[in-house]
């Protein structure tokens, strides 16, 4: 079903946004702004087999990329042929029927060679509604010159920072406890690293098992002890990215988007090193997967067309082009062993590693709903009581998945 043959294209400037028009087929594309996606999109379209692809860019921040595609899915608008998804939208846009399953050839081409957590994040119900383009997984970052070999769980690394900071060394560690999608992603990965629930596996009913409860126990010990940074509480990606390039910390939980960043640091990134995610004691690593997929809007006049743009966008070599150049790890398992990953990803095995042993978040169809009130709930980190604070959780993420009384 891969695109081939030339085909004469159409201006790009009479064309987008119109859907079909002066007798070309145009397949709109939304998709956040990725800085060298053009390229992509004009190797596709020299490949196409008569229609042309139109890149279309949604704001940058995620809430804003959903709040646009939801408001004109609902009004069943033609014009958004391809959809670019956070991993945590499926259920939601499959559930409204606004998005079409991939069935046939273009779902055996997508399921090839594809690594299964970024696949599972794609389906809905055992059906398969979406692409999975990029991926995305957050490593254990440390300072070599610091420490020798690094921790494998969460008590060994407070442990250690412990040890450094009692030295007058660096030792603090940095994570994202501020209230929202970031705290999410953290209580996530430690409720699967203690083998825990959230959620049952329908989506559908509000779980906060033991392993639940062991993560809340993990977080509050994190957020009262010694090598908490005292900006945890109101810290994103960003934020500890640059308080662990400051010098103040040994430890960072974050996503390899870091390595690059570091670069321009040359004295900090020599001894910037990575390793898996640290597990729960007693539990495996199994960090949260995040990333994007591609569906096919329900309501496009081409889908033929789109589909096959999709298979193209996300092929191999795209992603290969997209992972050297936009820094975005590949789906597509095949891509780590080219031989231009090793020096864009030098940290490649580590995030192959991470993510075949990674989780996906909650699958429902109510999902910003439940991130909302877990995000809510465990801010502050450090004011956690896990027992009291699980049955919080139990009880409002009930309430949410049943659509009652308000969002915290």
């Amino acid at each position: 079903m891969a695109a081939a043959g030339a085909v004469a294209l159409v201006a790009t400037s009479v064309l987008a946004g119109c859907g079909s028009g002066d007798g070309g087929i145009v397949v709109n594309v939304y998709k956040y702004p990725q800085e060298n996606f053009q390229k992509i999109v004009d190797n596709c379209n020299a490949a196409a087999d008569g229609y042309e692809i139109v890149y279309h860019k949604l704001p940058r921040e995620a809430d804003g990329q959903r709040e646009q595609m939801v408001r004109r899915l609902a009004a069943e608008d033609p014009g958004m042929d391809v959809l670019s998804l956070d991993v945590t939208w499926t259920a939601e846009l499959a559930k409204a029927g606004w998005i079409r399953e991939y069935t046939g050839e273009a779902k055996a081409e997508v399921e090839d060679g594809t690594l299964e957590t970024p696949l599972e994040t794609a389906r809905y119900e055992g059906k398969l509604y979406g692409a999975p383009d990029n991926t995305n997984v957050q490593l254990l970052w440390y300072r070599g010159d610091l420490v020798q070999t690094p921790p494998d769980t969460w008590a060994e690394m407070i442990r250690l920072g412990s040890e450094l900071e009692s030295r007058g060394e660096p030792g603090l560690v940095e994570a994202t406890g501020k209230q929202y999608e970031g705290l999410v992603v953290l209580y996530n990965s430690l409720v699967n690293s203690a083998g825990g629930q959230i959620l049952d596996e329908n989506g559908t009913k509000a779980v906060v098992d033991e392993g639940a409860v062991k993560a809340l126990e993990v977080l509050k010990t994190f957020a009262t002890s010694d090598v908490v940074d005292p900006s945890f509480s109101n810290a994103a990606e960003d934020d500890a990215r640059l308080a662990m390039e400051a010098g103040d910390a040994a430890f960072m939980i974050n996503w390899p988007y870091v390595y690059a960043a570091a670069q321009e640091k040359p004295e900090f990134a020599k001894n910037l090193k990575w390793a898996p995610f640290p597990a729960v004691e007693g539990g495996e690593s199994t960090a949260t997967v995040g990333g994007l997929n591609y569906a096919v809007s329900a309501f496009t006049e081409h889908p033929d067309e789109s589909f096959d743009a999709v298979l193209c966008l996300r092929n191999a070599e795209n992603q290969k082009f997209q992972a050297v150049n936009d820094g975005v790890p590949p789906t597509i398992e095949a891509v780590y062993d080219e031989p231009e990953m090793a020096e864009a990803y030098p940290m490649k095995d580590a995030i192959l590693e991470t993510l075949k042993n990674a989780s996906a978040r909650p699958s429902s169809p109510a999902y910003q709903n439940v991130s909302t009130v877990i995000s809510t709930i465990l801010s502050p980190p450090a004011n956690i009581d896990p027992r009291a604070t699980a049955d919080r959780l139990r009880s409002e993420l009930q309430d949410a998945l049943d659509s009652k009384g308000v969002l915290p």
